[in-house]
């Protein structure tokens, strides 16, 4: 059945020698398509952090933006007087290019990003422009310090540096802490900004909601506001999107989907291409190839990303041949693949272990002058088998202008632990900051459970008082771990220090 429904899909093409599809080599000879689909994008959006490594900065900026930064880490959980104190003696000169860098250095740690941000706004002769206010605000947001983002929205509105996008970042911060009401009350602020919350807005708070898995929350929303807001193709595809790719239910996007035909609202090829994701997440291959056939049949041209889903789908169902055909149809139809195309290729073949036929496709990628993402390189990474594989890697993302995130790095640390490689742990921690990152909470959770389970104690205690001085919590299980140690070892000194004295002391540690 699955062949007869993957033969109508997809017609035989020509193939090289290799065995690889012809489109696998050479250069994209078509534009590429475009769509309006949903994707996760950056963590804020319109905000999303410059790479500073990137921009020439003068040398004089950028000793400041390392003075900046160096004496923010430095008081970060110092009071607000102490702080500005410490950055007057810093010695830098304020401006928006040393501003907007020091906090994307600093956006992980949110008491020194503040700290940094008042103390520039301090500075006679400067003053906050919009991309380091919006900055500002994404951190704090990202960090759910309301009160302080909220404070700081009507500084912007102040100085004309608001906008509805601004807003809307604070709306996604809201549905991210699962803060419906709270991300419902700033889209109603608008107007108090000078903005009027149109059909645009609404589409951005329906987004946020469903990107925060709060989806049923966003269908209710929906539902609740065809007066003010007229049902139409987008919105409902907001919402199947989140019910197809957020939450990943196929039972509520079948659901959601057969609303959408009892309500009259057209389905378009973003609508199709919601369904076939989610029905390549399952694993049903069968689906997705009945419904992208009915798709065809319905006289909807299919775009990219859906052919991108249709290629993971049948990559991640070992029918890889068939993927790489599908692939040449696409260009038979004029839509060139792109760097999501071949991660569709190579991430399902890498967690079968077919490395090397992930690497072949990753090596005609770079042929065809494709940039590889991140997501290309963690899908290698994960099954790289040895240090040298990992640094020879990363290498060749510097080499590509690739920059590593701090998913990245956490999951080369958690490798490198499970490994036993204790130096490679330490080069990767130390080559964050030369690529522009500081250590977030997460990562230091992970280096020092693994330094833990590794016997590396002292190191472990060392990162865990490094964590707490930069204003990160422990998870409770890494504070029940540090102090039944750092008490065991106490015992321990005191169990010495008695018998030296030729005395006997009782280890038992004392009930709760």
């Amino acid at each position: 059945m699955l062949r007869r429904v993957l033969a109508r899909a997809i017609p035989l093409p020509s193939t090289s020698s290799t065995g690889l599809p012809a489109l696998l080599n050479g250069a994209s000879r078509f534009a590429t398509s475009s769509g309006d689909h949903f994707t996760d994008g950056g963590e804020d959006g319109p905000f999303s952090f410059p790479d500073h490594h990137q921009q020439q900065l003068p040398p004089d900026v950028a000793r400041g933006v390392d003075a900046v930064v160096a004496a923010a880490e430095a008081c970060a959980s110092s009071n607000a007087a102490d702080a500005a104190r410490a950055l007057d003696r810093c010695g830098a000169e304020a401006s928006e290019p040393l501003v907007v860098t020091a906090l994307a250095r600093l956006r992980n740690i949110c008491g020194a990003a503040h700290a940094a941000f008042r103390w520039a706004a301090a500075q006679p002769g400067y003053a906050p422009g919009r991309r380091a206010s919006h900055s500002m605000l994404a951190i704090l947001a990202k960090h759910r310090r309301f009160d302080d983002a909220r404070a700081l929205l009507d500084e912007m509105r102040r100085a004309s540096t608001a906008s509805p996008a601004a807003v809307l970042l604070l709306i996604r911060r809201h549905c991210a802490a699962r803060d419906v009401a709270g991300a419902i009350a700033a889209f109603r602020a608008l107007p108090r900004f000078g903005f009027h919350p149109g059909v645009v807005e609404f589409h951005g708070l329906l987004s946020a909601l469903c990107r925060y898995k709060n989806v049923k929350d966003a269908e209710h929303l929906l539902m609740s506001s065809q007066e003010e807001f007229p049902f139409d193709t987008k919105s409902f595809n907001i919402v199947l999107n989140g019910w197809c790719n957020i939450i990943c239910s196929v039972r509520e996007a079948k659901r959601f989907w057969s609303g959408m035909e009892n309500l009259g609202i057209v389905r378009d090829v973003v609508s199709y291409g919601s369904m076939i994701s989610c029905f390549s997440k399952s694993g049903s291959l069968d689906s997705v190839m009945k419904l992208f056939n009915r798709m065809k049949e319905a006289g909807i041209v299919p775009d990219r990303k859906v052919y991108n889903a249709v290629v993971y789908s049948l990559a991640k169902g070992r029918c890889a041949k068939q993927a790489k055909m599908l692939v040449r149809t696409m260009e038979e139809e004029k839509i060139a693949p792109d760097t999501a195309t071949f991660n569709s290729l190579i991430g399902p073949l890498c967690k079968v272990r077919q490395v090397q036929e992930a690497m072949e496709i990753f090596d005609a990628m770079l042929g065809r002058g494709l940039s590889p993402s991140v997501r290309t390189f963690h899908a290698l990474l994960n099954v790289a088998r040895s240090p040298s594989e990992v640094f020879d890697l990363l290498d060749k993302m510097k080499e590509l202008h690739c920059e590593p995130e701090m998913d990245t790095y956490i999951m080369l640390i958690r490798k490198f632990c499970r490994w036993r490689q204790h130096e490679s742990v330490e080069k990767l921690w130390s080559a964050m900051p030369a690529n522009g990152l500081s250590p977030d909470r997460s990562a230091y959770i992970v280096l020092i459970h693994g330094l833990f389970l590794n016997g590396r104690l002292e190191e472990a205690a060392k990162y865990y008082e490094e964590m707490k001085s930069k204003g990160f919590s422990p998870e409770p299980k890494t504070e029940e771990m540090i102090q039944a140690w750092l008490a065991g070892r106490e015992l321990a000194k005191a169990s010495a220090s008695v018998r030296s004295k030729g005395g006997s002391v009782s280890l038992r540690l004392p009930r709760k």
